[in-house]
């Protein structure tokens, strides 16, 4: 059509010529206007037709050029997906985050935190290339200087940890390093003229105790901020001369727009700056401490140089002064015209900062009374020493003012133990809380076996993913861990739900195309930094238990019991609504890759079949580790504590589909796998043993191995090494190892109310021949061989027989339900459930005041911690124990 449009111009164009042809072609007369008028009026007919023409083929042809470049990109991205391995290919549904609910004001009232858990103080925002910021210090040992940055064992800190903290824009900690004591508050503020994510604040206060050495009382704090997308930061225009102008920093960023750092205080303090160029800052602790050494010998001086490289994306700042001292550090973003940054400072420092602070403790204080409740309920009953049973009882009869025999100095104990209870609860959420962390990067998949993936390398790199996430311990597990994080949430959603539903977001975000979700995220470099290399890569066969639905159940509960507002409970459907297909994923690939031979049967996958080290293979994937199982790995096992999970998985997927309305589909009736797996008679034949009343794994054992000493050679070297000798042939047979997973069956509930089986598990329970102590549940049975027994020469006993918070919760959970059951064993259910309860919580409480920390576990024999220490994970389920608030199974 275009080109006979451009043909009809032309001929009408030279139809006019060929008529003065014809009148006559040799008389030559001058054309009149209006022939001329005629003419121009054509040739401009055929000049707009031709101009429209070109813009019609000009769309056309970009329209024609998208579709190839999309049509190609479709193509080159479908043959990417098709080489992609399946362990590394994202699930293909919409992601939970990206629902409404997490966007807008909820995401940016998120944006900064203090989300680097493995610092002792550090803030940074929810964006994988973010502005940082952290605190070091000089710390003082035995004439010695050491810098304190990440936090480690080896500091021998006396204690630390957030006392309080609101999970948002608030928080206040305590370090107590040798004689030095530091507190650090964190608040966060947004108001008119701030960017994206508000503006914060840091006071920093340092005290002594009793120094007399000079080189004591003073003080050197390190303020540093690193920007990771490689920004060049601004020096303020005099940082030497602090009082005139406060300005430390400057910068730009997309996100927030200009921003500025400022320095506040009343104290004569002494301020040095180092500007470094550098794409790390996990090894940032060096840097400073290489360019203290260098001045320190060059110029005897313990001062950072004053220099600038060119183009800093680190600047670190030296604020010196003698101690007592305290300074406020304060963050503007959008400092750009008419944003009123001199008020905005003005109302984060000084006065302003402390009454800010002073307001939001008192918030925090009456949120923790509001959430939990625990000033009635933690009153421990002592006398001669020992916690008394009945303590409800016995409470009941002191608010009446009927004491009978007890006298004033034991209601007086009482009072002092209530009040260091609700002391170590506040620690407890609030470190939780402050021990949220936000990571970005890729895990490392081991190349899955029996596949045709290459690689150059023994891994395969997931997708770039974040994860917002609570962390087990701050030196040791500054990180996520799949099983761990379920009993966080118990905690976490009671405190605050969106904060909860944001995280476990990001974790279903995490499967793959598979149902598979890495057990541990080690995302970068900073995380990666504090893993030893060989626990780096992620088996894509190995599971980890299936804890976050113990919170989907908790809110599916909490919806029906209408303990939500409905404006909380249309959230919840929705997130449940979104998440639900790829918890049919996830649940899909325990009930396929982790079945058992038999129907109704499952086993943990990676145990290793061939090792002649460990005295039993460890079931890390079971986050039991060391805990005795089959003696000879197979996939004739069948693992009790597995099936249990499966049990809760599928009973939430039923709750989880009513309520969001969705069908089954073929081979997802997820009713008929709960009733199978609760079938009691099915659980007796395949787990019980009649002659002990105990609950136990199934698998190919013998007792009679051991660890013995042999003569090893290696490279060359005769080696004595200990080395597993079996002595006799193993057997398909129940294990007869006694300990936390004989009472999954109690802990899920299964065993009926009226059962003598269930007595039987109550006579376990508080036999002290055989899990029970004065600090809680054994986690192995003292009757069993392997109790406290080494699994090879350099792993100690882990899940052979400390006490272990997260199975004690669970415990007392199933204790108080059948304590509240009609049956014949309601009442001892009832007297076992207060005592466990008493002793848990007066061995954490006493333990905390002693050494300043929660424990990872603690010592069966003298209650004392052991493990981690600065362990905030499960441990903290020490809060909900104190305010009875129990998960229901």
């Amino acid at each position: 059509m275009t080109g006979g449009g451009r043909r009809s111009a032309r001929s009408r164009t030279k139809s006019s010529t060929d008529d003065n042809e014809d009148g006559d072609a040799f008389i030559k007369t001058k054309p009149t206007s209006k022939l001329r008028r005629v003419k121009t009026k054509d040739h401009g007919n055929a000049l707009r037709i031709l101009n429209a023409d070109l813009k019609i083929m000009l769309c056309i042809g970009i329209v024609s050029a998208l579709i190839v470049f999309f049509l190609v990109n479709h193509l080159i991205s479908s043959a990417e997906e098709a080489q992609r391995p399946r362990v590394v290919t994202p699930f293909p549904a919409p992601k939970i985050m990206d629902l409404p609910q997490f966007q807008g004001e909820h995401k940016e009232s998120l944006y900064w935190g203090t989300y680097r858990p493995q610092v002792y103080f550090g803030i940074r925002a929810r964006t994988p290339r973010s502005l940082v910021a952290g605190l070091m210090w000089i710390g003082v040992k035995d004439g010695r200087y050491f810098i304190r940055h990440v936090c480690q064992d080896s500091d021998e800190l006396s204690t630390y940890g957030w006392t309080s903290h609101n999970g948002r824009d608030f928080g206040h900690q305590v370090l107590v390093d040798q004689d030095m004591t530091l507190s650090t508050s964190f608040l966060k503020h947004k108001e008119d003229g701030s960017g994206y994510g508000g503006d914060w604040a840091v006071r920093i206060n340092v005290r002594s105790q009793g120094w007399n050495d000079e080189m004591q009382k003073n003080g050197h704090l390190f303020f540093y901020l690193a920007d990771e997308d490689g920004n060049a930061l601004s020096l303020g225009r005099d940082i030497l001369d602090i009082r005139e102008d406060s300005l430390l920093a400057s910068g730009l960023r997309t996100d927030i727009g200009e921003w500025q750092l400022h320095l506040k205080s009343k104290a004569d303090l002494e301020v040095h700056y180092s500007g470094l160029r550098t794409p790390h800052i996990h090894n940032l602790s060096d840097l400073v401490q290489e360019n203290l050494a260098s001045q320190l010998i060059r110029f005897n001086r313990l001062q950072l140089p004053d220099f600038y490289q060119s183009s800093s994306n680190i600047l670190v700042f030296q604020i010196s002064g003698r101690i007592p001292l305290e300074t406020d550090i304060v963050f503007v973003s959008g400092t750009g015209k008419n944003s009123r940054v001199e008020e905005r400072i003005n109302n984060l420092a000084g006065v302003s900062l402390t009454n800010q602070l002073n307001k939001k403790q008192r918030e925090f204080d009456a949120k923790f009374e509001n959430c939990f409740q625990p000033a009635h309920k933690v009153l421990i009953l002592v006398k001669n020493d020992i916690v008394l049973p009945y303590a409800s009882v016995l409470i009941t009869c002191l608010e009446k003012g009927s004491l009978g025999s007890w006298n004033s100095d034991v209601v007086a104990l009482h009072l002092q133990l209530d009040s260091n209870s609700i002391h170590v609860g506040k620690a407890a959420i609030g470190n939780m809380l402050g021990g949220i962390g936000y990571f970005y990067g890729q895990s490392k998949i081991s190349v899955p076996k029996n596949s045709n993936v290459k690689s150059h390398d023994d891994f395969l790199l997931y997708w770039p993913a974040e994860l917002y996430t609570a962390v087990p311990s701050r030196p040791f597990f500054p990180r996520g861990f799949l099983w761990d994080e379920g009993f966080h949430q118990l905690l976490i959603w009671r405190w605050d739900l969106h904060i909860s539903l944001d995280i476990v977001g990001h974790w279903l975000d995490l499967i793959n195309i598979d149902g598979w979700i890495p057990r541990e995220q080690i995302l970068g470099a900073e995380a990666l930094s504090k893993v030893p290399a060989e626990f780096v890569l992620q088996h894509s066969s190995n599971g980890n238990p299936p804890t976050l639905f113990l919170v989907l159940r908790d809110l599916v509960n909490g919806i029906k019991k209408k303990k939500f507002t409905p404006s909380e409970s249309n959230e919840i459907i929705s997130f449940l609504q979104q998440a639900f297909v790829r918890l049919e994923a996830w649940f899909q690939w325990y009930n396929t890759t982790q079945s058992g031979k038999d129907i109704g049967s499952y086993y943990w996958h990676g145990r290793d079949n061939l090792t002649i080290r460990e005295l039993n293979p460890k079931t890390l994937s079971s986050g039991l580790d060391d805990y005795p199982r089959a003696s000879h790995p197979t996939e004739d096992e069948r693992h009790l504590d597995l099936r249990c999970w499966m049990l809760l998985a599928a009973d939430c997927m039923v709750s989880i589909a009513e309520l969001v309305g969705k069908e089954y589909k073929l081979g997802k009736d997820y009713a008929s796998t709960s009733k199978l797996l609760s079938d009691f008679n099915n659980l007796n034949e395949m787990h019980f043993d009649h002659a002990s009343g105990t609950y136990f794994d199934f698998g190919n054992h013998t007792e009679k191995v051991r660890l013995s000493w042999k003569e090893v050679i290696r490279n060359n070297y005769v080696n004595r090494e200990l080395v597993r000798e079996v002595l006799e042939r193993p057997e398909l047979k129940l294990v007869p190892h006694v300990g936390y997973v004989s009472l999954f069956p109690f802990i899920t509930r299964i065993i009926p109310s009226e059962s003598w089986i269930l007595e039987k598990q109550l006579e376990l329970i508080s036999n002290r021949s055989v899990l029970w102590t004065n600090y809680g549940l054994r986690s192995l049975a003292k009757s069993s061989s392997l109790y406290m027994k080494r699994n090879t020469e350099h792993d100690a006993p882990y899940w052979r027989g400390p006490v272990w918070m997260n199975i004690n919760y669970m415990i007392l959970s199933s204790l108080r339900y059948y304590s509240l059951e009609n049956g014949p064993y309601r009442d001892k259910a009832r007297t076992i459930y207060e005592e466990l309860r008493q002793n848990l919580i007066r061995n954490v409480v006493k333990n905390y005041h002693n050494t300043g920390y929660l424990w990872e576990q603690y010592d069966q024999k003298q209650g004392k911690g052991k493990g981690a220490r600065v362990f905030t994970g499960w441990t903290a389920l020490v809060l909900l124990i104190m305010a009875e608030e129990y998960t229901e199974m």
